[in-house]
This record gives C-alpha cells, sequence and structure tokens, in this order.
C-alpha cells in the first residue's frame, strides 16, 4: 500500500472514472505514456510534483509512474484538490500527501512530506516546492537533479532567483514554452474562469461590464471570452504596451480607480498583490462579483476585506457576501483563490494535454542532461515545443506544410538578391 495522507481511500472509485475521462481527451500524453511505458526513461528517478491535484494533473503523474518514476504527489492549493482523484492515485499506489481544505499549516506539512524522500526532479506550479527547498530545507535539496515550474508566477520567482545567483539546481521554464502559455495561459484560462463565474453565480454575462485586471496571456483570454459572451470589456494595466494591445483588441482601458465605478464582474490576472484594494472596492456598485485568475490568493485584498467587513456570509455555494461600511456589498468567489481551479474544474483537457506534455518531456530533458546543465532558469527547447505541437496536430488528423530545400536555404541565407 503506499504512503499517502487523504481522508478517505474509499473514494478511489470515481476518482479513477475522472482520470479515465480526461485519459480519452489527451491524446499527446497518452502517446508518450505508450512509449514510457515501453522503454522506461524514469527507472529510479525519484520526482515530487505539487500542481492542482485534479484528474488532468493524476493523469500526467501516471504518465510519468509508467515511465518507471516514484512519485510524491501533493497539490499546489488547498481548495483545488479533488479528494476522489488523491484517494485514485494512491489506490495505485503513488505516494499522495494532500488533502481538500487543508489549513496553511496542514498544506506546507504535505509539501515537506513530498519533498522527504529526497526527490531527483521536482515538478512544480507557483514555486511552493522550490521555495521550501531553498528556505526551510535546503538540506533536501542535495539530490535534486533540476526541476520544471508551470505557472507564471512561480518563473516570476525563478527569474529573481537566477538573477540573485541562488538557484540550488536547474529549472525548467515550461510555463514559457509556445506550447504551454500560447494555448493553456490564453485559451485555457479563458475558459475556465468563465466556466467557474458562470456555473458559481448562474448569472448571465451578456451586458454586463467585466473588468479585467492585468492584459499578459492570461488576461487576454479572460477579456476574449468575456467579450464573446457579450459584455463590456474594461482593462486595466501598468505596462503602456499592453494597454495598448487592450486598446487596439477593442477594449477600454482605465485606471482600475475608475473602472471599479462601473464594473459588475472584476477578474485580477497579474501575479501580484493587492490589485484591488478595500479603497476600490468601496467605490464598486452593491453586489459587485470579484475573482481572482492568478496563482496565489494575494490579489484580491481579502485580508483587507474582513478586516473591514461589517458583515460577512455566504451569498451562494463558493461565494462570499461581504458587507462594507457604506452598506453595500461585494461577492468573492472561492476565497479570493484561484477561481477557475478552486471553484471549479480547472482547464479543459485537451489544453493541458500540451501543458503536460512539456511538462513530461522537459522532466525527461532534465534526467538525461542533468549532469551538464547548469544552475539557471532554462528555456524550454524548441524540439520539445514542435514535438509536442506535431502530435497535437495528428492527432486531430491536421496536416501542415514543409519547406522546400529552397525556401529553407532561401530563409537562412542573408543574400536574397
Amino acid at each position: 500500500m503506499a504512503e499517502y495522507d487523504i481522508r478517505d481511500i474509499s473514494l478511489a472509485p470515481s476518482g479513477h472514472e475522472k482520470i479515465e475521462w480526461v485519459k480519452y481527451n489527451m491524446p499527446v500524453l497518452k502517446g508518450l505514456s505508450e512509449e514510457f511505458s515501453k522503454t522506461k526513461p524514469f527507472a529510479g528517478v525519484k520526482i515530487s510534483l505539487s500542481v492542482h491535484l485534479e484528474a488532468k494533473t493524476a493523469y500526467l503523474c501516471e504518465v510519468l509512474a509508467d515511465g518507471g518514476a516514484q512519485m510524491y504527489v501533493t497539490g499546489s492549493n488547498s481548495l483545488s484538490t479533488q479528494d476522489d482523484v488523491a484517494a485514485a492515485l494512491a489506490d495505485k499506489g503513488l505516494s499522495v500527501f494532500a488533502y481538500h481544505g487543508a489549513t496553511d499549516e496542514e498544506y506546507n506539512r504535505h509539501i515537506e512530506m513530498c519533498l522527504s524522500q529526497k526527490p531527483n526532479v521536482i515538478i512544480d506550479d507557483g514555486g511552493d516546492l522550490v521555495g521550501m527547498l531553498h528556505t526551510k530545507r535546503p538540506d533536501l535539496a542535495e539530490e535534486v537533479w533540476g526541476g520544471c515550474e508551470e505557472t507564471t508566477t512561480g518563473i516570476v520567482r525563478l527569474k529573481a532567483m537566477d538573477r540573485d545567483g541562488v538557484l540550488k539546481f536547474p529549472m525548467m521554464a515550461v510555463n514559457d514554452a509556445k506550447c504551454k502559455h500560447l494555448f493553456d495561459n490564453r485559451y485555457g484560462t479563458g475558459q475556465s474562469v468563465w466556466d467557474s463565474i458562470m456555473r458559481n453565480t448562474n448569472l448571465v454575462v451578456a451586458s454586463k461590464t467585466v473588468v479585467v485586471v492585468g492584459y499578459g496571456w492570461c488576461g487576454k483570454g479572460v477579456a476574449m471570452r468575456a467579450n464573446g459572451l457579450g459584455a463590456r470589456v474594461i482593462v486595466t494595466e501598468v505596462d503602456p504596451v499592453k494597454a495598448i494591445e487592450a486598446r487596439m483588441d477593442g477594449y477600454d482601458v482605465m485606471p482600475i480607480a475608475k473602472a471599479a465605478e462601473v464594473g459588475d464582474i472584476f477578474v485580477s490576472v497579474t501575479g501580484d498583490l493587492k490589485t484591488i484594494t478595500v479603497e476600490n472596492m468601496l467605490k464598486m456598485k452593491d453586489r459587485a462579483i470579484l475573482c481572482n485568475a492568478g496563482h496565489f490568493d494575494c490579489e484580491v485584498d481579502m485580508s483587507g476585506l474582513r478586516e473591514a467587513a461589517v458583515e460577512c456570509k455566504e451569498t451562494r455555494h463558493n461565494i462570499m457576501g461581504y458587507k462594507l461600511p457604506n452598506g453595500k456589498w461585494v461577492n468573492v468567489i472561492g476565497e479570493g483563490k484561484l477561481v477557475n481551479i478552486a471553484a471549479a474544474d480547472g482547464h479543459p483537457a485537451e489544453i493541458m494535454d500540451m501543458s503536460f506534455a512539456v511538462q513530461a518531456l522537459s522532466a525527461l530533458y532534465i534526467v538525461k542532461n542533468h549532469e551538464k546543465l547548469e544552475k539557471h532558469l532554462l528555456r524550454v527547447t524548441d524540439d520539445i515545443d514542435d514535438e509536442i505541437a506535431r502530435r497535437k496536430l495528428a492527432a486531430w488528423g491536421t496536416e501542415i506544410d514543409s519547406l522546400t530545400d529552397e525556401q529553407q536555404e532561401y530563409l537562412s541565407s542573408w543574400d536574397v538578391r
């Protein structure tokens, strides 16, 4: 029996069904699983993983285990862990340290338990594994060959660590791979955020004014889908170039202080803290809806809101209402945590098929090359991106053209006369 820290192993049957569902819709990972099962490229390799623990993540864990890896698994958000999925992984013999609704203390204990096996490779989502290995438990970093980071927030921190020369092992910037951020961040976040908002509020989006805070790839996806659903979209930004992009994409652009007065639904997608403050909330319409689509729960100032509120109550499942001193209410989905995974099922399986294929092949790249990799933040190679893209197109039955020798020579020459 696997070592695990979940609440009820009897939940496993429903978890297995969820994993089977996504498996059918993740053909790139399925193909890698078939290959890994034969070649066992991860034989004898210990992998510790901290990613939102739901069915798609579970299938990535199974694919790595099929390749011979010893898997140690935890979540990257206490509200996104699905107990039946965690139970299913434990039932299959993987070591799982996670359960839904863990306290901060319990969550950190799970992270440490996941690392206590002295992994060779880590797969991170937001930097919790890396953070603990560099602060509280640097002794556990000795056996780490390298790691892979899933999301923008984690990359921001890794860039700072790389700049300061403190990284103890190489990290692959999975989020920056083309087959990750161009699709996961834009189409995945765009769809799953609105899936969460609509299922939890049961309100129409058409005719409403939606304020998107931040216009990176995730913000672009949220704005695009809001526009497609019939909303008026306002973008707030600090980057002048991204603000121009938003204007040219057809959206209004203004400071958050002005947008607060007219918005009906607010979605923060920045990776920074306090992008929506209590001061902003005091300007909002009564019953405005707030949510966060960034990795950590600090974008909407929840601590300030709880302190300022004169009353709070659950207004719907996954929604807390806070009455402000001016008598108006604001409604926050998913406690200000990552809305599409804390209060829904996260990105579609077809999207995560590519993202997790990048994780799997990046982990394999570390295993094959760790002895010569430097302790820096490394980009995912073009070969990995191209291989995943071609596998995805093949799964769709889509063919593309190839350059002729003459065209290739023309593109590689400086003398084109």
